[in-house]
């Protein structure tokens, strides 16, 4: 029998009703407790050291800064923040989606998620569009090289991000049933008709406009490289780790999440059956995180980019086993723009 997936959905938010929709929302209370706190959890436990780490050395051991060290610079410091809230989300979804630190927090947390989705995004292709000047264009577009841009692209970076992700504090929603409140997710909200029309016009503008971006960007990379004989190969070698990372992270983490979204919010505005609801969610549900696992491939991308964050990093190592900063002091390390 049918049922109006906005009655499910609501209902899927609360472990209070699972006795009344028997397995139809158990199996996603059981997916939400025993997935989403696992993998939020190897996320912090890898991102937030990693990413204080590359901060730290970004800071004080890579001076003086180049434009893509001002990408990535940044890139960190946003990832950082969205990995400071996760303890929160890992409470929240192993306590059986019990949020008990308030309407503000919830709002903060859901808000957080969405903004370093986003700024992630439109920083990995201000990224990938100085690596098209660089590599494609060397001379006749020299000034580029300059950090002024970087810090002009990643204020505006900072300022698109906020603007776009607003609205989710408005929209997202807490509610209480009994002796449990609910942190619910964007697409568990409430206001359907609202959600529906933000989603599209966000994914639209804020990811499907950037994956196009950053995907003709190595296009023409790999492109012009295989075509050039004069070429060194560690440049092309190069080219080709950055282009296969930057893909995987916006095909394989990025897009099956806003695709998911979509379907997500679609269906909640149709009578659909319980199985199908339960497909719909189960696969949303696993998408989320994956979508956070981003920050796993921008770690990598500080390694990829260059070895001068490699020398950096083992610089310091090297400084911290024989106890003497002043050896690491008189490294010197070349920089990609």
């Amino acid at each position: 029998m049918d049922e109006p997936l906005g009655d499910l959905a609501n209902a899927s938010d609360f472990p209070d009703y699972v006795a009344a929709f028997g397995n139809c929302t158990d199996e996603k209370i059981l997916l939400k407790m025993r997935y989403l706190p696992v993998i939020y959890s190897i996320i912090f436990l890898v991102g937030f050291p990693g990413n204080a780490v590359a901060i730290s050395t970004y800071i004080f051991k890579m001076r003086p800064w180049k434009s893509s060290t001002i990408i990535l610079l940044n890139l960190a410091c946003t990832d950082l923040l969205y990995l400071a809230s996760l303890p929160f989300l890992i409470h929240y979804y192993a306590s059986g989606e019990n949020w008990i630190f308030g309407d503000f927090m919830c709002k903060l947390v859901r808000f957080g998620f969405h903004f370093n989705l986003y700024s992630s995004i439109l920083f990995l292709t201000c990224f990938s569009i100085f690596r098209y000047f660089v590599i494609i264009h060397p001379i006749s577009c020299f000034s580029i090289h300059r950090t002024k841009w970087a810090v002009l692209a990643c204020a505006m970076v900072w300022v698109i991000s906020l603007v776009a992700v607003i609205p989710v504090t408005f929209l997202i929603t807490s509610n209480t049933s009994t002796n449990q409140s609910a942190c619910l997710d964007l697409t568990s909200s409430d206001d359907l008709s609202a959600i529906k029309w933000y989603n599209l016009i966000l994914t639209a503008t804020t990811f499907c406009l950037p994956l196009v971006i950053v995907t003709l960007c190595y296009t023409t990379i790999i492109c012009t490289l295989t075509q050039g004989p004069k070429t060194r190969s560690c440049l092309k070698q190069k080219a080709r780790r950055l282009t296969i990372l930057l893909l995987i992270v916006f095909y394989i983490c990025f897009l099956p999440f806003h695709i998911l979204r979509v379907i997500r919010i679609e269906s909640r505005l149709l009578s659909i059956s319980c199985s199908v609801e339960n497909q719909i969610h189960e696969a949303y549900i696993v998408s989320r995180p994956l979508a956070a696992l981003n920050i796993f491939g921008n770690l990598l991308l500080y390694v990829v980019v260059g070895d001068n964050f490699q020398q950096a990093i083992c610089s310091v190592v090297r400084c911290r086993e024989n106890g003497d900063l002043e050896p690491a002091k008189k490294n010197s390390y070349s920089s990609n723009p």
